[in-house]
């Protein structure tokens, strides 16, 4: 069985005001004046990547699922680890990025392999990899999100 370095949320074990949605993700908010201390992305890029998903995954009934962080010394096995434990994993994408190791994965699960196969994932990466060498993460993915969507199609 896969796993991760990342523990499972509990959450009871969650912050006032933060959540565990349906979908598996975490979603907080903060008091109104407080500022967070570390948002590594701004508000129109979280939004802009909310809404590709969505799209996405609402045109074409594949989830697409997205992991920025380290992947390890392996970004294949990293990627490997990651998926099973992503929502609805069997039916979804995921399009896996190390910014510091400069690696992007793409996994596809088994219900949905042969419309989201290595051709489709390859027009993901290749979609991304020029935003990604202007340092424009978000953009990248967004562009990715978006490529392979429209290859998948309904």
């Amino acid at each position: 069985m896969a796993n991760s370095k990342w523990p499972a949320v509990v959450e009871s074990d969650l912050p006032r005001g933060y959540v565990v949605t349906t979908s598996g993700r975490v979603s907080g908010v903060h008091e109104a004046g407080d500022v967070f201390k570390e948002a590594p992305f701004s508000d129109e890029e979280r939004l802009a990547m909310d809404n590709v998903l969505t799209e996405a995954t609402r045109a074409t009934k594949v989830r697409f699922n997205v992991y920025i962080g380290d992947l390890g010394a392996d970004p294949a096995a990293g990627a490997d680890a990651i998926f099973p434990s992503t929502p609805e994993a069997t039916r979804s994408v995921l399009i896996a990025v190390s910014p510091n190791d400069k690696a992007i994965e793409v996994r596809s699960g088994r219900d949905v392999a042969d419309r989201a196969n290595d051709r489709v994932c390859q027009l993901g990466v290749t979609a991304a990899s020029s935003s990604f060498r202007q340092g424009q993460l978000i953009d990248g993915l967004v562009s990715a999100v978006r490529v392979m969507a429209a290859a998948i199609g309904r």
